[in-house]
C-alpha cells in the first residue's frame, strides 16, 4: 500500500499542548509526518525552556527570584531574560506606561474577574492598589546583566509579552531546522510562515467581539504575525455592565471604551505586547501610534461596534 509520506506528499501536520496557561497550537508543513512531529516536539520543548523561565508560578524562575529582591538588590538573569525586559521598557515608553511589566504589584483581589465578583472598587482603592506600577523603577544593568525593582512590594509579570515572545522563538527554532511552512499559535496570538499544504498563504478569519464564531473579514498573515486583546475573553458583568479583564496601569480600573483590538507586525513578540496598551490608550492615540510605526498595524473595534484601522490594513 501507498502512503502520503511515501508519495512525499505535503501535509499540514498539528499538535496542541497546554503551555504558559494557554493553549497553544503548532502546525507543520512536511512530506513526512514523523519528521513534522519530532520538529514540533522541538518547538513544545523550547516554550517549556522559556515558560521556566519567565512564569510566576515557578518558585524557581527568573522572574520571581527578580519579584522577591525588589527593593532589596539586583539579579543577575540570563541574556535573553534582560534583552526582553529591555525590549518591553521601550514599548513601555512608546506607549507612555500603558504598557508596563510591573502590573504584576496589582493584588488579585482587586480585580479577580470570576463568579464571586459582583462589586466594583472605588477610585481610591484601585489607586492605591496601583501605585507600584511604574516600568521607570525597572533598573536595567547592562554590564552585570542584572534587573533591579526599586520598590519593595513591586512585581513585573510577562503576561503581556511572554507568549508572543515564545511564539516567536518556537519559529525561529522551526526555521533553523529547516521547517518552511508553519504556524504557533498561541490562544489566538500567532505567527506564520511559508505556505499551506496546498501553496496557499494562511489566512485568518477576523472575528467580531459580539460574534466570535464568525469572522467578517479575512486577512492572508504569511510572514506575519498577529494578536488580538478583548474584552469577551474574560470580564465580569455588574449590575448588567461588562468589564474586561484589561485594566488601566493608571487608574486601576477596567478599560472601556474599545471591544476589540488586534494588532500585525513581522512579530508575535510585538503584536501581543501592543495589543492590550492600544485598548487602554484609546481609538485615536492608537490609530496615530500605529500608523507612525513602520510595519505595525491594527483593526479596533469599540463598544459602539464602530470598526477602525491604520492606513495600511486592507480588509476582504
Amino acid at each position: 500500500m501507498i502512503t502520503e509520506n511515501d508519495l512525499h506528499v505535503s501535509a499540514e501536520y498539528k499538535k496542541t499542548a497546554r503551555l504558559m496557561g494557554n493553549q497553544f497550537e503548532i502546525t507543520v508543513v512536511s512530506g513526512e509526518k514523523e519528521y513534522a512531529m519530532q520538529q514540533i516536539a522541538t518547538a513544545i520543548a523550547e516554550i517549556q525552556r522559556i515558560e521556566s523561565l519567565l512564569s510566576t508560578f515557578r518558585e524557581d524562575s527568573q522572574t520571581n527570584a527578580i519579584n522577591r529582591m525588589a527593593g532589596v538588590a539586583p539579579v543577575k538573569v540570563d541574556r535573553e531574560v534582560f534583552e526582553l525586559i529591555s525590549r518591553a521598557q521601550r514599548i513601555s515608553g512608546l506607549t507612555q506606561g500603558a504598557f508596563d511589566l510591573s502590573y504584576g504589584s496589582v493584588d488579585k483581589r482587586l480585580w479577580n474577574f470570576d463568579t464571586h465578583m459582583t462589586s466594583l472598587p472605588d477610585k481610591e482603592t484601585a489607586l492605591a492598589r496601583v501605585k507600584l506600577i511604574n516600568y521607570r523603577n525597572i533598573e536595567l544593568d547592562e554590564a552585570s546583566c542584572s534587573v533591579f525593582l526599586r520598590e519593595k512590594g513591586m512585581r513585573i509579570g510577562f503576561g503581556g509579552i511572554g507568549k508572543g515572545y515564545a511564539a516567536d522563538k518556537a519559529r525561529q527554532l522551526l526555521i533553523a531546522q529547516g521547517v518552511a511552512s508553519g504556524i504557533v499559535n498561541a490562544s489566538g496570538d500567532l505567527t506564520a510562515w511559508g505556505t499551506q499544504a496546498n501553496g496557499e498563504s494562511w489566512t485568518v478569519g477576523i472575528a467580531h467581539p459580539d460574534h466570535a464564531a464568525t469572522p467578517f473579514s479575512y486577512l492572508k498573515v504569511s510572514g506575519m504575525a498577529m494578536a488580538t486583546s478583548g474584552n469577551y475573553e474574560k470580564f465580569v458583568l455588574i449590575n448588567g455592565r461588562k468589564y474586561s479583564h484589561t485594566i488601566n496601569p493608571r487608574t486601576g480600573l477596567p478599560v472601556t471604551g474599545i471591544k476589540s483590538v488586534t494588532v500585525f507586525s513581522p512579530y508575535a513578540e510585538l503584536s501581543d505586547a501592543m495589543a492590550t496598551p492600544l485598548s487602554i490608550m484609546g481609538v485615536r492615540a492608537s490609530i496615530e501610534l500605529v500608523n507612525q510605526v513602520p510595519e505595525l498595524a491594527c483593526i479596533l473595534i469599540d463598544d459602539d461596534n464602530h470598526l477602525y484601522s491604520s492606513n495600511n490594513i486592507h480588509l476582504t
